[in-house]
């Protein structure tokens, strides 16, 4: 066959050692040798040895799932082979964790994960119980981590004379060493006279880098399918 769809553009390379890579903007890689684990769902090809098992979310997911309606469904993926990962065709990125570190997600920017790294369901110190999508799963160990984003993420540097202000919707994730709160922007009353639109953001003090996509929109659409 012939034709700018069998160019080496689209054309998948070949692998050279196990983990995480990324094939294109919009998918990662993944060369298994034992075990990673994947949002569910999130498969788009395999070939190989593969199995694909369900895996649960522990009390902590279940009360995020109760409380906020939304999740972070995963599978486990064993055996020897080649998968490739992608989410509603939004971009891709690979996050290196090294040991001390710590990286906070939102889970709906989660994508795949090497089997080495822990996650803990944590909730946005200041938002209560009922913070809606203000849960997040926070990240440590050794590993990559495979996200996805709706656009061009902004990687914004987070200093002790400098917080940053984000609004929550546009969050994707923030490193270690920084503390959260909300602001809230406007009054009851500014916001009944149709406010800004802005009413309470995400604090981030203290530093390092915080992690936004570029949209304030709700994604609605994942959540309605």
């Amino acid at each position: 066959m012939k034709g700018d769809l069998f160019s080496s553009e689209h054309m998948v390379r070949p692998a050279t050692a196990p983990g995480m890579t990324v094939e294109n903007a919009k998918c990662l890689r993944y060369t298994v040798d034992g075990e990673m684990t994947a949002r569910q769902g999130a498969m788009v090809a395999f070939r190989g040895d593969l199995q694909f098992e369900r895996k649960g979310q522990g009390v902590g997911g279940m009360l995020k799932r109760a409380v906020t309606g939304e999740g972070l469904p995963l599978m486990a993926v064993r055996g020897r082979g080649e998968a490739w990962f992608a989410h509603e065709a939004q971009n891709c990125f690979v996050v290196d964790v090294d040991p001390g570190d710590e990286f906070t997600v939102n889970g709906r920017n989660v994508l795949c994960f090497d089997a080495t790294l822990s996650y803990r369901i944590s909730t946005v110190k200041g938002a209560g119980i009922t913070g809606g999508g203000l849960f997040n799963s926070v990240f440590t160990g050794h590993g990559r981590l495979g996200l996805v984003c709706e656009g061009s993420p902004l990687v914004i540097p987070v200093t002790p004379q400098s917080p940053v202000y984000v609004d929550t919707d546009a969050i994707v994730g923030w490193t270690a060493g920084l503390s959260t709160s909300l602001h809230r922007s406007q009054s009851l009353g500014s916001m009944l006279r149709g406010g800004s639109g802005e009413a309470v953001q995400l604090v981030l003090e203290g530093q390092g880098h915080v992690v936004v996509r570029p949209s304030e929109a709700p994604p609605h659409k994942a959540q309605q399918r």
